[in-house]
């Protein structure tokens, strides 16, 4: 039975002693969770395709109060294309050269896809928007959304499982609230994808439980990253004014998008919370009670 004094948030939600891995993690969802972990005490590996992203990102905000014991990390490590399993096992090799274990892979490695819109009653007129998208695009889009998360996280395990068992080792897959809507957001390939990559959140988690290693997902909403806004600053951030959540087909209760600390929030329960498995966590603003599938 726990103390009042172990129940302080500092015990609670310390990352004292992790070793994590994000994809993607030079930008967005994935900065975002990069920095979460590394200001709460975990060494963070950040990996992608492109290289200087990664070092800036490091060079930018790795915690920098070399006074604060509660501060971790940001290394990158690569670059690593996650569509490509050679550049996955040399990863691992790479890690597991460095590393006796991780605890935490955040898969936050993503792509929007083409767009198609279907804005029209006139069935002739629907095909012609609809047919411009190609199939190769489709596939690329897949591949990265949901055959990569696949493999970014299988190849993991054997490192996950060597994890203290204190520290409870997991994924995090970051999904969107696209998956689980009607809605097509003229995305219908990215949506597909990221129904897909809901689903198969679930599966893993189910699947892998029996290693002692918990899947969860985080569904965001809107939220700025540089494949929402189509650019990133210096920082490798970007903003989202609330007038871009105000025009989107449906309501954003929340009326304006999320904010890195809310995501930081959603990160690091999952990661700290050895009680939950197979959840996808809707951080979405209210989007989902208003046209949830």
């Amino acid at each position: 039975m726990a103390s009042t004094e172990q129940l302080h948030i500092s015990n609670l939600f310390s990352l004292k002693g992790h070793v994590c891995l994000v994809t993607g993690g030079g930008t967005g969802i994935g900065l975002m969770a990069t920095q979460a972990l590394a200001a709460n005490g975990a060494k963070v590996y950040i990996t992608g395709r492109r290289k200087e992203v990664l070092e800036n990102t490091a060079k930018t905000h790795g915690p920098q109060d070399s006074d604060n014991s509660l501060q971790g990390e940001i290394i990158p490590i690569g670059p690593c294309d996650v569509t490509k399993k050679e550049d996955l096992e040399s990863l691992t090799k790479e890690i597991e050269s460095k590393e006796k274990y991780l605890s935490l892979v955040v898969a936050a490695a993503g792509v929007s896809g083409p767009k198609g819109f279907p804005d029209t009653g006139d069935a002739q007129q629907m095909k012609e928007n609809l047919w411009k998208e190609e199939v190769d695009e489709w596939n690329s889009t897949y591949k990265t959304n949901v055959t990569s998360v696949f493999f970014s996280v299988v190849t993991f395990l054997p490192l996950l499982q060597r994890a203290p068992e204190k520290l409870s080792s997991s994924v995090i897959v970051i999904s969107s609230m696209s998956g689980m809507m009607r809605h097509s957001q003229s995305h219908f390939s990215y949506n597909a994808s990221k129904a897909a990559t809901v689903h198969l959140t679930r599966m893993m988690s189910k699947e892998f439980a029996k290693t002692g290693i918990r899947v969860n997902s985080i569904a965001p909403g809107y939220f700025p990253s540089e494949m929402t806004m189509k650019e990133s600053d210096e920082t490798n951030k970007v903003e989202m004014p609330d007038e871009k959540v105000k025009d989107k087909g449906h309501e954003v209760p929340a009326g304006r998008s999320g904010t890195d600390e809310e995501m930081a929030m959603g990160v690091i329960f999952l990661a700290r919370c050895g009680y939950i498995n197979g959840e996808i966590v809707k951080l979405d603003g209210g989007v989902l009670n208003e046209v949830g599938s």
